[in-house]
């Protein structure tokens, strides 16, 4: 990052010397504007770059939402601020029973399904929220596998796979916590064809 910050305050030294900034009526108010502006956005698209990182998807545990090699721009203050909601596909470091199991620390991406404090439950194909069956228009297929009832820790979350039945997720190795989620997704930026916003699929009980 500090390379990258480097890189912005070169482009703009040489974008508009140092004498342009003194309080001085300008010759052409027009290029003075242009400068301005090319300033602000170098500026706010190097915030962007410390504010988001960019991920692969290498699995198909997340399909149809994300397909295999999908790239996805992932934000990472905006949990700093407000909390996961449900329907939010984030990203996160695995618990460490799963990391040792798998050696490896590459990170996940998943859908948040249950929240602190609440009661989860997976029966019959249906995921359950309080005892009130939570309506998914994004899963591949019905879940094959049974959850039994549990509640949800305080600063944890209940992450689950859109693919159901083809997913390594809170089904196997249980919740995630708080300080594990490293952002929220937010952009889908290739293929081109598939570029997108990946806004919170609504889930609601019945």
């Amino acid at each position: 990052m500090v390379e990258i910050r480097n890189i912005f305050v070169k482009i703009i030294t040489n974008f508009m010397p140092v004498q342009s900034f003194r309080l001085s009526k300008s010759q052409n108010p027009w290029a003075e504007g242009s400068k301005l502006l090319g300033i602000t956005l170098l500026i706010g698209f190097g915030i962007r770059i410390t504010a988001e990182q960019c991920y692969l998807i290498p699995s198909t545990s997340m399909k149809p939402t994300l397909q295999i090699d999908d790239r996805l721009f992932v934000d990472k203050i905006s949990y700093h601020i407000s909390n996961p909601q449900r329907g939010d596909i984030v990203v996160f470091t695995p618990p460490e029973a799963v990391i040792q199991e798998e050696h490896s620390r590459d990170a996940y991406v998943k859908r948040v399904i249950g929240l602190p404090g609440e009661k989860v439950e997976v029966k019959n194909g249906i995921v359950y929220i309080n005892d009130q069956p939570l309506t998914e228009h994004y899963i591949a297929e019905p879940p094959e596998y049974i959850l039994e009832p549990a509640i949800v820790p305080p600063n944890a979350y209940l992450v689950l796979g859109d693919n159901r039945n083809r997913s390594y997720d809170s089904h196997a190795w249980g919740f995630i916590s708080r300080d594990r989620v490293i952002g929220k997704a937010i952009v889908r930026f290739w293929p081109p064809y598939r570029v997108g916003g990946l806004y919170a699929e609504t889930a609601s009980t019945n």
